[in-house]
């Protein structure tokens, strides 16, 4: 199914797409997608993520102390190491619907720690200059403490991102410029987090096809996420009426 232009729709009808699309995510990740040590979870975290991150795996951590498994590696980790095939590398050393929305988070068994993120970026990450900034300088954080992301921005640029997501978060952590395709401007965006941080960028745009994108579970570990199946499965949950009007030519 192409990617539809979800500019034409209210941010709450997003929204509401938005939460299918993380649900259906995580289940074909637990669904046999995850090494068996790994779990995904959507989780809904306001603010920075590096204080509610340490707070929640920490109150994780207390909860389940008791019931820690015997391995921790709960068998063997089954990862692609051959290079992501996407168009574009880089590589760097060392509002109400935004405040609702939820982002899955990769979990290890051993302390129930953090290791990756998945984000879908919404409308309300890019409605002002503040919004925009707040989650720049949030993925920065995971970065900065060697959690992996995926970015899966589907939503029209703005001023405020002329070069998409990546540019902006690529500008702030790196210091660097991207410059994002003029007849793409939807970005699909794997960040790898080791002792350098690579991306791995897939441009796309509306009408184009989702692509597999890796997420990484460890340096030079990852698995493929199906998006081109979660999305087709998320918009049939779509009320019809807004299929129509996100179909209509």
């Amino acid at each position: 199914m192409p990617v539809h232009d979800w500019g034409r729709v209210p941010a709450g009808i997003f929204h509401a797409f938005h939460h299918e699309w993380i649900a259906d995510i995580s289940r074909a990740l637990n669904d046999g997608l995850l090494p068996p040590a790994y779990y995904a979870l959507p989780e809904q975290m306001a603010g920075r993520f590096g204080p509610d991150v340490l707070a929640l795996e920490q109150r994780i951590e207390e909860s389940f102390e008791s019931a820690a498994p015997a391995q921790a590696d709960g068998g063997p980790v089954a990862l692609l190491d051959a290079p992501p095939k996407v168009r574009q590398t880089a590589e760097a050393e060392g509002d109400f619907y935004r405040r609702k929305q939820k982002q899955i988070a990769i979990r290890h068994v051993s302390g129930h720690r953090l290791v990756a993120m998945i984000e879908v970026v919404s409308p309300g990450n890019k409605s002002s200059r503040g919004a925009l900034l707040d989650f720049v300088e949030k993925a920065a954080d995971l970065l900065d403490r060697r959690i992996h992301l995926l970015i899966i921005d589907v939503q029209p640029r703005t001023p405020r991102d002329p070069n998409g997501i990546h540019g902006a978060i690529w500008r702030e952590y790196a210091g660097e410029k991207y410059r994002a395709p003029a007849d793409e401007p939807l970005t699909l965006v794997s960040y790898e987090a080791a002792t350098a941080v690579r991306a791995y960028i897939e441009p796309l745009g509306a009408g184009g096809l989702l692509t597999p994108m890796p997420l990484y579970l460890e340096p030079r570990g990852y698995v493929l996420v199906p998006l081109e199946e979660t999305y087709t499965t998320a918009f049939a949950a779509m009320p019809r009426y807004w299929r129509e009007v996100l179909e209509k030519k």
